[in-house]
């Protein structure tokens, strides 16, 4: 493995309640993050295709421990996301070849189809701020009740010559959405659109 991971984090959160109604079943959102040494970090190079690497091995690995600790098989995951911090020693383009040419194909195997893009944000950072990761549903993007997001902070990450990168997954929706649009089930998946 070419990343250098100092830690990886995962945890659920499960809504069971929201405005006095109870949820049911309870949404569920899984974020799995690794903390990485930045190869690149203070000084400047040409050439990120490290980091694209290290961002398909994450990809796979992230996704298939969101589905782990959501318990479920890979095709009943409903949304992704994706998101980097870099480190005050790297800069913003090392989140962006982590996060764009390689990631998404092996969190798409991970979760099964995948046919919309992967939601995505980053960021520079220090150790304490917090990551915010976009949902949208996997398969159609025209999805309203999956537009959401989950967020990560780790006390001692990224420290100055790290990448904190997180992937979640969901295995539904918001609670109570109720904004119109396309509904899960009614997404075909054919195009990433509906």
């Amino acid at each position: 493995m070419k990343a250098r991971i100092r830690k990886l984090v995962v945890c659920v959160e499960e809504t069971w309640r929201e405005m006095g109604r109870e949820i049911a079943p309870p949404t569920r959102k899984a974020i799995a993050a690794a903390v990485i040494e930045n190869p690149f970090a203070d000084r400047y190079h040409e050439d990120l295709s490290d980091l694209s690497e290290i961002g398909a091995e994450l990809g796979g690995l992230l996704g298939q421990r969101c589905v782990e600790a959501l318990g479920i098989a890979p095709e009943k995951a409903e949304s992704y996301g994706k998101a980097a911090m870099v480190g005050e020693a790297g800069e913003l383009e090392h989140a962006a070849a982590i996060l764009h040419p390689k990631l998404g194909a092996p969190l798409r195997e991970a979760v099964e189809k995948g046919a919309a893009l992967v939601p995505s944000s980053k960021k520079m950072g220090s150790p304490g701020q917090a990551l915010d990761i976009p949902l949208g549903h996997k398969d159609a993007a025209y999805v309203r009740s999956h537009f959401d997001g989950a967020e990560i902070t780790l006390n001692d990450a990224p420290r100055a010559n790290e990448i904190l990168v997180a992937v979640a997954v969901t295995d539904s929706g918001r609670p109570l959405p109720r904004v119109g649009g396309l509904k899960a089930h009614e997404a075909k998946g054919v195009d990433g659109l509906r």
